[in-house]
């Protein structure tokens, strides 16, 4: 009788097992969909998953630059350059949640392009965008009002962006008005300038000691920077 009783039992609980395998092979094939491909970082399939929309490679470079300067990072910011100022062009990333905190337009510099920016500088008064790593610094009240002091990270790229005044602050030209109007949003002195409507938390989210990366594919950058071709005794995050 002990015998058939446990006989009764396993047949009683072989469906319950077989039905467990699809749920369990449906489980494996999802966490192997979502793995990162060979040769993509964690960090980078994050961003990749976050926003599916932005530039790959922005994205790519952007990871490889946060690994370098401080892998363990809570928020971070990419803005696509190479992308004209009509589209949304900067994202915001909580890494730590891992969310997708904000997708907006940003404007660059008058000295920077038209549309779509191309020129950049590390240059006083040259009124143009600065590319790279930067790291943010505190939030203050200004001329252009709520705004974020932001501390570039690459030396002649865009270390003196503390002195040339580069901020990331709101501006009634940041909307889709001037887009319709003009095609394109109406250009700052080399800010990163966002709508006003957003300017607060978008802030909030960014200041002290988080991070915005620029990108756009200049090829002496590319080459030379020193948080995407990162050294290894590279300190920035000690700075």
């Amino acid at each position: 009788m002990l015998f058939r009783s446990r006989i009764t039992t396993v047949l009683f609980s072989l469906p319950f097992v077989l039905l467990s395998y699809p749920l369990q092979a449906a489980s494996f094939f999802s966490q192997v969909a979502t793995a990162p491909a060979a040769g993509v970082s964690p960090l980078h399939h994050q961003l990749l998953q976050l926003a599916p929309g932005a530039t790959p490679e922005a994205l790519r470079l952007a990871a490889q630059a946060l690994s370098c300067a401080d892998p363990s990072a809570e928020r971070l910011a990419v803005i696509d350059y190479s992308l004209p100022s009509s589209e949304p062009r900067m994202w915001v990333f909580d890494l730590h949640q891992h969310t997708l905190l904000f997708e907006e337009l940003v404007s660059h510099g008058q000295g920077s392009g038209d549309a779509v920016a191309s020129a950049f500088s590390n240059t006083p008064d040259s009124h143009q965008s600065s590319i790279g790593l930067f790291r943010t610094m505190n939030s203050y009240y200004g001329r252009n009002g709520y705004s974020l002091r932001l501390d570039g990270l690459e030396p002649e790229v865009n270390d003196l962006a503390f002195e040339r005044a580069i901020v990331m602050h709101g501006a009634d030209y940041v909307s889709d008005d001037f887009i319709a109007q003009t095609g394109r949003l109406v250009r700052s002195h080399g800010c990163p300038a966002v709508r006003e409507d957003i300017t607060y938390p978008l802030i909030d989210s960014l200041k002290e000691n988080q991070y915005v990366f620029a990108y756009y594919p200049d090829e002496e950058w590319l080459a030379t920077s020193q948080v995407i071709n990162c050294p290894t005794a590279l300190s920035l995050a000690r700075r």
